[in-house]
């Protein structure tokens, strides 16, 4: 049962107008690939001046007492129930945080506030702790500042400073000092107006929201409820795309269709929206019920249900043309949008929130990342245009609350390694080789997912509203401020950052990233193998630490599954990162119990699809889950596999004569040029390939035993689909070069490396043609599956309608029988 509580909430009309930053700021157009480099190095070693976090604790809090000021130039008036913490009700499990008033499509309803907040002045706020850590930080600025400089007068000469330094150079100290004043919390200073509204319950109503932990294996209610509604949308959507008449669609017969982007940086965010481009001009996308993404997927996602993308994936990648063109660490392109307005107080909320508001708040590496990626990805061509719409993962919900669109699901993933501390080196603790075998046998990723509705973790089974992200909780609840208010909801930028730290990789992952140039490379056959005899070491060591967020789990051991780690209930932060460090492809949360999909389409643009394998490996999650229906064995077939292929070949192809010999290589040929070609696929000759469009299919069949299932074949023919017993049928296109698209390939195309950052219009248009050339390879295969899979529905549905129906007359007719017996037997007229 939620708290109960009562306030009165009275603000009068702010001031007429707040201070205004419009002043112009140098512009710049050299943005020549051939300074991304000393670009990215100037700016990581100006943002570890200018952007380091001290650890001191960063309060703005107001004293206790009546007479203190509070946050508001304006009386605020609350009058609010605040309980003893000791009396709060437990957190039971299956306990949900419903909202008790029904609110409009794309608008969260108030939940109960128990705590109020008093009034207190920034200016009187700041003690000398806060003023001292502030003041460190400006010195910074300085200290930067002063390295720029003396470095370009001293060391370089002025006569040659033109030739060898970037001009970009010689404007960074005047960059650094306007970033400096921005962030001084001096009065009228951007970071004191940023911190201003983020006490404001008017801009950010959400620090007065109570929020508590949900505690179930179940989707949200909220989730329930867009099902319920977007079923509407995908039954005439279906009926569009399958070309049959909308009566003859019933609800229950509609598939839910999931459709997930894999990691790989800009690389999966461009082919990727161009992937979902083609589904959406096909009418496939229509019919999708969730997308989820992992990385620049994950970057997608928040692009679409942006004000930048509006909804259309051909406007995304107009936009992606107007802002890839700059690598997203060109000092004078970033600092510029970030020292002015209107862009510098968007993206730097985030920044000062955390930095403020969260006692011990590291902003590292990531951070940064995410902190650049806002710049290049979040702002529009006509900079005036940024939304602050756009910087809440909770405000996407006023695109899905009422089921026109799918649902998307972004996706990190933590570490968890046993016996081993949480600490900047971690990976570097294993004292002996005991603790190593412990550590490479248990050590494992705990998958963390973010919907409009929910943040929530399969594992603990647990989850906090989406707008609760970044507050404190303690039991289950909400860990208040002194002055009675929680931080409001952590920005996209620094969430970007988290989805898309592939640097946070461990070894093994570095080197999966280069692995197929290095296989190409003569004379490094070797370094390959000794690498992979050491793979099992490098998944252990990550070289930059992950970013962290406060843990929603903190002292809640009696209530999570006896399962969960020690190390969640023991520490107060949760160090996420890309979940590609698990699995590129993010199924494991579309297959959640409630989510129920029929269909999975799976666009694959990791760095080596051949090799990572990433619809193989979900193999092992089914099992530990016990989930039924998934097609066990598919993916790209192993190299043992094709191994034992080879000697059954061999053995085959024994002779005893030189004349037989060569009569069974002939018929090998024969029999090889004779094999049909899957439609849609044009699937290789060597059995170790799969074409640009390939489907599986599952089994719900119950086991008698423990043995392993058999595995899935790909599908060749529409009524494998359609078995009373079939499953979840899978889709997968991996990202593969196209003979259509004539000089590009994934694999060897130097700008399609997970770690460029600059992609010209030629190069995106590039991804995009080999994108849409390998969706239409598959676009008549993957109706015909969805039709397939419709008609088992419907068939399945009118058979049970059937067999009731059936039972209802046997019913009737045993009362009619029960009467005749006992009763009259008619009259003369019967």
């Amino acid at each position: 049962m939620l708290r109960s509580s009562a306030f009165h909430l009275r603000i009068k009309p702010r001031a007429a107008c707040r201070r205004l930053l419009h002043q112009a700021s140098p512009t710049f157009k050299d943005t020549r690939k051939g300074t991304a480099g000393v670009a990215a190095a100037v700016l990581v070693v100006t943002g570890a001046y200018t952007l380091g976090c001290p650890r001191q604790v960063l309060y703005a809090d107001s004293p206790e007492g009546p007479d203190s000021q509070g946050w508001f130039s304006w009386p605020v008036v609350v009058k609010a129930i605040t309980p003893d913490p000791k009396e709060l009700p437990k957190v039971s499990k299956a306990e949900g945080y419903d909202n008790a008033n029904q609110s409009r499509p794309g608008q969260q309803a108030p939940p109960s506030q128990t705590k109020g907040h008093k009034n207190s002045d920034i200016s009187e706020a700041l003690n000398d702790s806060d003023v001292s850590a502030w003041h460190g930080m400006i010195e910074s600025f300085e200290t930067a500042k002063d390295s720029i400089v003396n470095f370009e007068i001293s060391k370089i000469g002025e006569k040659i400073a033109g030739t060898i330094v970037p001009r970009w150079v010689k404007v960074m100290p005047g960059y650094i000092s306007k970033l400096q004043n921005e962030l001084s919390m001096a009065p009228g200073s951007l970071a004191e107006e940023i911190w201003h509204e983020a006490n404001d319950p008017e801009i950010n109503p959400e620090i007065i929201w109570d929020a508590r932990v949900r505690v179930s294996d179940d989707i949200c209610k909220e989730e329930r409820d867009f099902l319920r509604k977007r079923k509407i949308h995908t039954t005439a959507a279906l009926a569009k795309y399958l070309d049959v008449p909308e009566t003859e669609i019933h609800p229950a017969d509609v598939p839910t269709i999931a459709m997930c982007g894999s990691g790989g940086g800009l690389r999966a965010l461009v082919a990727g929206t161009s992937s979902y481009l083609s589904a959406q001009e096909a009418g496939l996308f229509d019919c999708v019920t969730y997308t989820a993404g992992v990385s620049g997927s994950c970057w997608l996602q928040t692009l679409f249900y942006s004000s930048v993308g509006q909804q259309s994936h051909g406007r995304m990648i107009n936009h992606l043309k107007s802002r890839l063109n700059v690598h997203i660490a060109y000092p004078p392109a970033a600092l510029s949008l970030l020292s002015s307005a209107p862009t510098s107080k968007y993206l730097l909320s985030g920044v000062v929130e955390k930095m403020k508001g969260v006692p011990d708040a590291d902003f590292g590496l990531v951070d940064v990342y995410g902190l650049l990626l806002g710049t290049r990805l979040l702002v529009p061509k006509g900079e005036l245009g940024i939304s602050d719409n756009d910087f809440k993962i909770s405000n996407q919900r006023q695109h899905t609350d009422s089921g026109a669109y799918p649902l998307p699901i972004y996706t990190a993933v933590r570490h968890e390694i046993p016996n081993v501390a949480q600490t900047q080196d971690r990976a570097m603790n294993l004292q002996d080789e005991t603790s190593k075998a412990i550590a490479r046998a248990e050590a494992w990723f705990q998958w963390f997912e973010w919907t409009p509705y929910e943040f929530f973790c399969e594992e603990l089974g647990a989850g906090i509203p989406t707008w609760a992200i970044g507050r404190k909780f303690d039991g289950g609840y909400s860990v208040y401020r002194d002055n009675g208010l929680a931080l409001p909801e952590l920005r996209v930028p620094l969430l970007m950052g988290i989805w898309g730290s592939a640097f946070c990789a461990t070894l093994s992952h570095y080197y999966k990233e280069v692995r197929p140039i290095i296989r190409s490379l003569a004379g490094f056959s070797g370094i390959d193998q000794l690498i992979a005899e050491k793979d099992e070491d490098l998944t252990k060591v990550h070289p930059f630490e992950p970013a962290s967020i406060p843990n929603f789990a903190a002292n809640m051991k009696s209530l999570l599954p006896q399962s969960c780690p020690e190390s969640v209930h023991n520490v107060s932060t949760l160090q996420l990162m890309d979940a590609g460090m698990s699995n590129n492809l993010p199924i494991y949360p579309l297959l959640r119990p409630g989510r129920d999909i029929d269909v999975l389409i799976a666009f694959d643009a990791s760095a080596d699809v051949r090799q990572d394998n990433w619809i193989k490996v979900t193999d092992g999650y089914v099992k530990q889950r016990g989930i039924k229906g998934w097609p066990m064995g598919a993916g790209w077939p192993t190299e043992e596999l094709n191994e034992e292929q080879t000697l059954k070949e061999l053995e085959q192809a024994q002779a005893t004569t030189e004349e037989e010999a060569t009569k069974r290589v002939e018929e090998a040929q024969n029999a090889e040029k004779s094999k049909p070609v899957v439609e849609g696929g044009k699937v290789p000759a060597k059995p170790s390939d799969l074409g640009y469009c390939t489907v599986w299919v599952g089994t719900t069949e119950e086991r008698e035993n423990d043995t392993e299932p058999p595995l899935s074949k790909q599908v060749e023919e529409d009524w494998e689909l359609m078995r009373p017993d079939a499953g979840i049928a899978v889709i997968y296109f991996p990202f593969l070069k196209n003979k259509k698209v004539p000089g590009v390939d994934p694999q060897t195309s130097d700008f399609m490396s997970t770690w460029n950052f600059v992609y010209t219009d030629e190069e995106i248009d590039k991804v995009v043609s080999l994108a849409r050339a390998n969706f239409e390879e598959g676009r008549e295969q993957t109706k015909r599956t969805i039709r397939a899979v419709w008609e088992r529905k419907r068939k399945h549905r009118l058979d049970r309608e059937a067999e009731a129906k059936e039972i209802r007359r046997q019913t009737r007719m045993r009362k009619v029988n029960r009467y005749k017996q006992y009763g009259d037997h008619g009259d003369q007229f019967s």
